[in-house]
């Protein structure tokens, strides 16, 4: 994906950053991006599979350092091929999970769980994030959902997040956060650009801005715990 895609983008980059303008496929007033590549099967696996590339790593120490004994259910949001949901799921086998995307993301879903031995308790959910109700579940997982959208839309999901959870329910977001003092995360810095070149607002932020907004959304308490490599993750609790 990077070397199809991303590498293209970051051609037009003194043009992004002049204009403030994506540089990405809508760039001469095509559909939106996901509606476009929704409408090509192909390209859609290319970029559900390069969204596990970038996630994989972050998947599997979410999947041992959150404290899952505690739960039954949790969805993952914008679950792309679904990395994160399977291997949640591999390393708890007391879960029952769900993957959360557009409809035309279903087969590359159910065919990646079906590979990993997961799909009797992982069940793909179509579906807009910013139109349709979220599941209602005990932890909702949002990994490289948030820098997509400007800042009412990343607003409007964690408030969707907070609706859909039950009573001392638990939001995770995970990104490559940018350090609060902003000197030393370069590659989150780096895919702040990559928003800029490939969204219409989205950018990425801090552990204390995502913080904020967890607060302003409703939540009673919100951690941030380092990652693996320049990823951070941050759990909410309604």
């Amino acid at each position: 994906m990077a070397n199809a895609r991303l590498y293209g983008l970051w051609g037009h980059l003194t043009e992004a950053l002049r204009t403030g303008e994506p540089q990405n496929e809508t760039k001469h007033g095509g559909a939106p991006l996901f509606e476009q590549l929704c409408a090509d099967p192909e390209r859609l696996k290319q970029f559900a599979a390069g969204m596990t590339g970038t996630s994989r790593a972050v998947n599997l120490e979410i999947a041992k350092r959150f404290p899952w004994a505690d739960v039954a259910t949790f969805a993952d949001v914008g679950t792309a091929q679904g990395d994160a949901a399977v291997q949640i799921a591999l390393a708890h086998p007391h879960l029952t999970g769900y993957g959360f995307d557009l409809p035309a993301l279903a087969p590359v879903f159910e065919d990646y769980a079906h590979q990993n031995q997961v799909n009797e308790r992982l069940t793909f959910v179509p579906g807009d994030f910013f139109t349709d109700t979220l599941p209602t579940v005990d932890v909702l997982v949002m990994g490289h959902i948030l820098h997509d959208w400007n800042l009412e839309e990343k607003r409007s999901l964690l408030a969707k997040a907070y609706d859909a959870l039950p009573a001392g329910g638990s939001l995770i977001v995970y990104e490559a956060m940018i350090d609060d003092d902003r000197s030393s995360n370069a590659v989150g810095l780096l895919m702040s650009l990559t928003m800029l070149l490939g969204t219409p607002g989205g950018f990425d932020f801090t552990p204390s801005e995502c913080m904020g907004w967890m607060r302003e959304a409703g939540f009673r308490d919100a951690r941030v715990e380092q990652l693996t490599g320049p990823n951070s993750m941050v759990v909410a609790v309604k």
